[in-house]
């Protein structure tokens, strides 16, 4: 038997055999009460008579005592109180039509206190009362990602439970302390626990101390694909009921203006070497040799934005193309990721940092982007491309598929094998390769690449969460299998892209952090860049970003799961006006590092921030990134939507569908869920003067008001998932 700490083994010992304190039913729900020397534990008993117990209140002295008890709007509330300490708890039931609760904790001590212990708040129990040994945790909160805890309780059932973190706010700003790293365990104690405090509760401050969403589940799922599923549909479903953020409109139309100027005009951006100037990965970095990736991750959403712009030429663009050969090397005959001509300046200080060292994802990202922009029609993006192809599926065909972390690439000899030990390569590689693949199969015709797609994407299976490497590569690796699927029909290849986006939602943060330096900057949806990375990144944002608007793009006609267009929607919104923050003018000088790793940070500059952390830390330490920069010019094409031969533009929080631009109307349809809004903006300049008409898609029609008009802009609350038509007359 699994050895638990005191507490839990004193839980046990005292709900043996005690009489509940109340019982609460709502529909199929029915949970009981029971109130021991120390807690206040919930209990839902399964079919075959195990149970589950949740902790909602903890007395570290003991002697808890139930003062009151109260049936309320909100629901049943119960009041108590120890020594030092008073509770409220509310237990309410918000979803009717599943079996979900919710509890919500208030704390209020009665003397200054410090909080030096708190034990996790989910116990399992077996029919006989025993604490159960049998269980399996499918994934939990990792670092300041989201509070979240997916299991199965044996075979009783399975628990997906949602900790709101952003209810964590004060009490984490009182004792300043961290809300990462708080839901999870070792099973049998699993659950959320409070944060050990350094400083005190002040006395008669009410600090809520948990807000916890509870779906029990009579399933219990165990393969990887299927868990990964339901993990979605768990996850969109709990996302309906949690408070979340407003996010106010972000002009991006004037940041991508100051963007370009600061790119252009900054010397820090830039470097020199073999005849040309190429863009540094960091301001102010001289030290390391330009890189390829750097390079077009800048290049390619700048050609798409002039793209959208109308502007064919400029400066930026011809600079960064008359350089990108030069990474071509001949007798390997391929493109390698720093630039030769500079390769004597790498300092050997990290494993990459060598001549022809390769990270595995590394090659096949701008060997994507070159497809890319071949598809536009660039002639020397698909001479590199054509070039380079044939070494990378060599490579690939040598991994076996399954690609380590490093390796030297004209050897081949692997540097570095796995990401930890025992945790194997870049498992989600093969799905990157595969985009690679399918583009090289579109470009060409030619149906090896199709073949080679195929046989990476078999490498994916079996993984579940495991597949999750680098979030801009698994949202690519989504986009892949979806195309797959269209291709072949195969179920398999659509559940695999349900497992990639599992993989990228698991490693977001849906919580608002607002203690310490991010009470200056919104966190709600942030991705983060590795699944163990401590700070979330502007780069590869911009990139998930860009990836979930092409798997939309893909679905179109396709009956996707409801819970990923609810998702990748509501990620969208949040992220445009949570991005914008990466750029130092929009923040607080004292909060920005002074020594980043690499280069130097212009607090006026805006190019973007590598890194935004946890509230208790600064933030830039990795950089102020250039390739980062892609940021607002990826925004604009996907959000901003302009009516040929009319001064207004219009915007979109929202990913669209069935867009077409008329020569006196618009027809769209907004993405996403109808239990959800969006945000559609009629921007105006100088020259327009405009009355706008909006109405609703079905009959009969119904015009929708405008929630605000102004001489900049008019704009209108939608529904997600919702039909209009704007129409519009000249004043």
């Amino acid at each position: 038997m699994k050895p638990v700490t005191i507490w839990a083994a004193n839980s046990e010992a005292e709900l043996s055999g005690l009489a509940p304190s109340a019982v609460l039913k709502f529909n199929k729900m029915h949970l009981e009460a029971f109130l021991t020397s120390d807690s206040l534990w919930l209990i839902h008993t399964w079919p075959d008579g195990c149970r589950t117990g949740f902790r909602t209140a903890f007395s570290p002295s003991g002697n808890l005592e139930l003062k009151a008890r109260e049936e309320t709007d909100m629901g049943t509330q119960f009041e108590l109180e120890c020594a030092t300490l008073k509770f409220t708890v509310t237990i309410q039931f918000p979803d009717s039509g599943n079996s979900v609760f919710r509890y919500q904790t208030i704390l209020t001590p009665k003397i200054p206190v410090y909080i030096t212990y708190w034990p996790k708040d989910i116990l399992p129990f077996g029919a006989d009362s025993k604490i159960k040994q049998d269980g399996e945790i499918h994934t939990n909160q990792v670092g300041t990602r989201s509070g979240l805890l997916f299991f199965n309780d044996g075979q009783s059932g399975s628990v997906f439970y949602f900790q709101n973190l952003t209810a964590l706010n004060d009490y984490c700003q009182e004792t300043e302390t961290s809300a990462g790293e708080l839901v999870g365990g070792s099973w049998p104690e699993i659950g959320f626990n409070l944060p050990q405090a350094g400083k005190p509760l002040q006395k008669g401050t009410h600090y809520q101390v948990s807000d916890a969403f509870v779906r029990l589940l009579d399933e219990t799922p165990s393969e990887k694909t299927a868990v990964c599923g339901r993990f979605l549909d768990h996850l969109a479903d709990t996302y309906l009921l949690l408070p979340k953020p407003e996010r106010h409109y972000h002009n991006w139309l004037d940041t991508v203006e100051k963007g370009i100027q600061d790119l252009t005009y900054h010397k820090g951006c830039w470097t020199y070497g073999g005849g040309h100037t190429y863009l540094n990965a960091y301001v102010a970095d001289y030290k390391s040799p330009p890189e390829i990736m750097v390079q077009l991750a800048v290049l390619l959403p700048m050609v798409e934005y002039l793209e959208w712009k109308g502007e064919k030429n400029h400066q930026l663009v011809a600079e960064i193309k008359a350089g990108i050969e030069q990474f071509y090397q001949p007798d390997m005959r391929t493109v390698v990721r720093w630039l030769p001509a500079l390769e004597k300046n790498l300092d050997h200080s990290e494993e990459q940092k060598k001549p022809r060292v390769m990270d595995a994802w590394y090659l096949h990202h701008p060997i994507m982007n070159l497809a890319r922009l071949a598809e536009r029609g660039d002639k020397t993006a698909l001479k590199l491309f054509n070039d380079a192809i044939g070494y990378v599926m060599r490579v690939a065909r040598h991994f076996d598929y399954q690609w380590p972390v490093f390796y030297q690439m004209d050897t081949l000899k692997v540097i570095k094998a796995e990401t930890s030990p025992g945790q194997g390569g870049e498992k989600d590689v093969p799905g990157t390769y595969a985009d690679l693949m399918l583009r090289a199969w579109k470009l060409t015709g030619d149906d090896k690449y199709f073949r080679e797609a195929v046989k990476a994407a078999k490498k994916l299976e079996g993984l579940g969460f495991e597949l999750f490497y680098q979030a801009n590569n698994t949202a690519y690796a989504a986009g892949a299998m979806l195309r797959l699927f269209k291709e072949t029909g195969k179920q398999k290849y659509l559940d695999l892209s349900y497992v990639c986006l599992a993989g990228v939602f698991n490693n977001m943060q849906l919580w608002e952090c607002d203690y310490g330096y991010a009470r200056n900057f919104p966190t709600f949806f942030g991705v983060f860049p590795l699944k163990d990375a401590p700070y979330t990144a502007a780069y590869e944002e911009q990139e998930v970003f860009a990836a979930l608007h092409d798997y939309l793009k893909e679905a179109e006609g396709i009956d996707i799961k409801p819970a990923v267009r609810l998702l990748i929607a509501e990620f969208i919104r949040h992220m445009l006006g949570r991005v914008v923050y990466y750029y130092p003018p929009m923040l607080p000088q004292e909060m920005l590092v002074t020594e980043p790793k690499t280069g130097e940070i212009d607090p006026k500059l805006w190019i973007a921030l590598e890194d935004l952390h946890d509230g208790w830390e600064q933030c830039g330490e990795v950089g102020q990134e250039v390739y980062g920069a892609g940021i607002a010019f990826g925004v604009i094409p996907r959000q901003y939507f302009k009516s040929p031969g009319e001064e207004f533009i219009l915007f979109c929080d929202y990913p669209l569908t069935k867009l077409k631009m008329g020569r006196k109307n618009i027809k769209l349809k907004t993405g996403g869920d109808g239990r959800l809004n969006c945000r559609v903006i009629l921007l105006l300049n100088q020259q327009g003067n405009y009355s706008f008409s909006v109405t609703t898609g079905k009959k009969p029609e119904q015009e929708i008001e405008p929630v605000k008009i102004s001489r900049e802009l008019v704009e209108y609350n939608l529904c997600g998932n919702q039909e209009v038509t704007i129409s519009w007359k000249k004043n």
